[in-house]
């Protein structure tokens, strides 16, 4: 096939544009994968909305990060990969490789990375050029349940190692959503003990039955109302608003661990007496790394992680991306070619 479907970017908040373009031809140690689905991620929507702007955007400026398919060509150099293996593209095209959070396995946090649908290119399209050395490779399963563990699903197992959740220890997931639903299971399955925090009933009812021990209906009284007996070793925030932050800190036992997994970009208050008294770490993550991905497809391998996928339409696209940004979503988009 010489040209592809593709949804492409013209203006901030605009629909999408559905056209074709030629295939891309891979290069030196890339490859050329023919998706068979894409995840539509939150991500997407701040990029789609102009919120997060990449200098300078990729050419064809295409969104997408969490692409699944097969293989369909290899550049010069790439002999551990072969046509028609599956693989996966999620959001780190490639990083320097030299720098000191390369070299320690922190290549997630490389200032320097580019990442699909942001730097260059990405899935919400037939094809995408993936750099052969940050390609994953997939377990057997649908591709449409494979998709979302591209960037969700690892964006909360990169979360829970940032928050360092042991065995035994209580873990607080406030925003049930895809990412928290993902990190309520995979939380669930460390031994530790799951508080899923969320203000809608019907998500906190997921989360009990993914291994939640204790759910929560968020309110405006939360702080305030937090059980001692719900205290956690690890809070983490999946929602992408300040409203949790007063909870949050109510939330966490001296010397826990608060990892920021959401994108806010507003400001929160905090005070530095109160980390003085209690000793609290805070700190973030940011989608993960490939050791962290390849854990997570063998994780997913052993006993597949559940999530509420609705399949869409490439020409969806952009209903896809508004209903995220209104939070109309009920589960995870996925577009499937």
């Amino acid at each position: 096939m010489d040209s592809m479907r593709a949804a492409v970017l013209d203006g901030y908040g605009q629909p999408l544009r559905l056209i074709r373009l030629p295939v891309p031809v891979p290069g030196p140690g890339e490859l050329l994968i023919r998706l068979e689905a894409s995840g539509v991620c939150h991500s997407d929507v701040h990029v789609w909305k102009g919120e997060s702007v990449a200098s300078p955007p990729p050419d064809p400026y295409i969104l997408g990060h969490e692409g699944v398919g097969v293989v369909a060509g290899c550049g010069p150099g790439v002999t551990d990969w072969q046509v028609g293996d599956r693989a996966g593209a999620a959001w780190l095209h490639d990083t320097c490789g030299v720098c000191e959070l390369c070299i320690s396995q922190n290549e997630n946090f490389c200032p320097n990375q580019r990442a699909h649908g942001f730097h260059v290119p990405g899935t919400f399209a037939e094809y995408v050029i993936a750099k052969a050395a940050f390609t994953v490779r997939l377990p057997a399963g649908g591709a449409a349940g494979l998709a979302p563990l591209m960037c969700a699903g690892l964006t909360a197992f990169g979360a829970l190692e940032r928050a360092q959740v042991q065995h035994g220890e209580t873990c607080a997931v406030f925003g049930c959503g895809g990412l928290g639903l993902y990190a309520v299971q995979l939380a669930a399955r460390r031994g530790a003990r799951v508080v899923a925090v969320d203000s809608d009933p019907a998500k906190l009812l997921l989360a009990q039955r993914f291994g939640a021990q204790a759910t929560v209906l968020a309110g405006l009284d939360l702080a305030q109302a937090w059980q001692d007996d719900h205290r956690a070793h690890a809070t983490i925030n999946f929602a992408p608003t300040t409203r949790t932050w007063p909870a949050m800190l109510a939330a966490t036992r001296p010397l826990g661990r608060i990892v920021a997994a959401a994108m806010v970009s507003e400001p929160v208050p905090l005070v530095q007496e109160w980390l003085t008294w209690t000793g609290v770490t805070i700190t973030g993550t940011s989608v993960g790394s490939r050791a962290q991905m390849r854990d997570l497809m063998a994780l997913h391998a052993a006993a597949p992680l559940q999530a509420a996928v609705a399949e869409i339409r490439l020409e969806d696209a952009s209903d896809a991306l508004a209903a995220l940004a209104e939070g109309r979503a009920q589960g995870r988009y996925c577009i499937t070619f």
